[in-house]
């Protein structure tokens, strides 16, 4: 009987855990330049990146200061406008030390 209370309540919840939003990317870029967005996935030091136009979002990548991972991501991926690597975004300064 317990078994089938507990089966009966996982299948209760199943839709409430199915509809649980994605949490926003905390690991983003947007290219100056949709043009050279790439297209599918693309690697960076660990990082898994894909783009919609031009906003990337990515998952994974090497523990690193988010200066020196945006300056990667814009050496593969070309310069970038927007910038936020696991939760810290770069101010216009370091955009613009980023892209040069």
């Amino acid at each position: 009987m317990r078994a089938i209370l507990i089966a009966a309540a996982l299948f209760a919840a199943a839709p409430a855990i199915a509809q649980t939003p994605a949490p926003a990317a905390n690991t983003r870029a947007v290219l100056a330049d949709a043009a050279t967005a790439p297209a599918g996935r693309t690697i960076v030091d660990g990082a898994i990146w894909t783009c919609e136009g031009s906003a990337c979002v990515a998952t994974g990548g090497a523990s690193q200061p988010a200066t020196r991972a945006c300056r990667r991501v814009a050496a593969k991926l070309g310069a970038v406008s927007e910038f936020v690597w696991k939760g810290t975004a770069l101010s216009a300064e370091q955009l613009a030390t980023c892209n040069a």
